[in-house]
C-alpha cells in the first residue's frame, strides 16, 4: 500500500489523540471529514492502522516497577513458542527476539520488587527457558509510544 505525506499526517494526528474527529484531523491536513474517513478505513483495511486504544499511566494503576529480561532458552523454542508463553503472564508488556547471547528480551512491569520477582519466577518456569538475565529500570528517559516517523 502506497502511504502519501496526507496519510503520514493523518497517521500521526491519531497517534496522539485517537480520540480527535474526523473532522479535527480534517483541519490539519486540509481534507473535509468524510474524506479523512474514507483514508482511515483504506488504513485500517490495509493493517497501516491496526487499532485504538488507550494509553494507560503505569503509576496511576500502581504498576511502577519495570525490569527488561534476557531469556535464554533450549536449541529448538520458536519465536511462536515465546509469543504464547509471554502471553500467559500479565506483567508482560513487550517481548522481542533478538540478535546477540539471548534468545528474547522481555519487558515486565510489576508493582513492586515481590510482585516483579514472582513474575520472574513464573517466567523462569516456562519449559523452554534455561536462564535469564534481568535489568531493573531506575528511571525512564525517553517514553514515545506509537511513534510515527515525520513525513518527508
Amino acid at each position: 500500500m502506497q502511504i502519501d505525506d496526507v496519510d503520514q499526517r493523518i497517521i500521526a494526528s491519531l497517534v496522539a489523540d485517537a480520540r480527535a474527529s474526523y473532522s479535527e484531523i480534517g483541519e490539519k491536513v486540509s481534507l473535509s471529514a468524510p474524506a479523512v474517513k474514507r483514508r482511515v478505513d483504506r488504513l485500517r483495511a490495509a493493517g497501516v492502522i491496526r487499532g485504538f486504544t488507550a494509553v494507560v499511566d503505569p503509576a496511576a494503576v500502581g504498576w511502577t516497577t519495570e525490569a527488561f529480561v534476557e531469556l535464554y532458552c533450549t536449541g529448538r523454542t520458536t519465536p511462536a513458542q515465546l509469543t504464547v508463553a509471554t502471553r500467559r503472564h500479565p506483567e508482560v508488556v513487550g517481548a522481542y527476539t533478538v540478535s546477540g547471547e539471548a534468545d528474547a528480551l522481555v519487558h515486565l512491569r510489576a508493582a513492586d520488587i515481590a510482585h516483579l520477582e514472582q513474575a520472574l519466577e513464573r517466567l523462569r518456569a516456562e519449559p523452554f527457558v534455561t536462564s535469564t538475565r534481568s535489568m531493573i529500570v531506575l528511571s525512564r528517559l525517553v517514553d514515545a509510544p506509537n511513534v510515527v516517523p515525520a513525513p518527508h
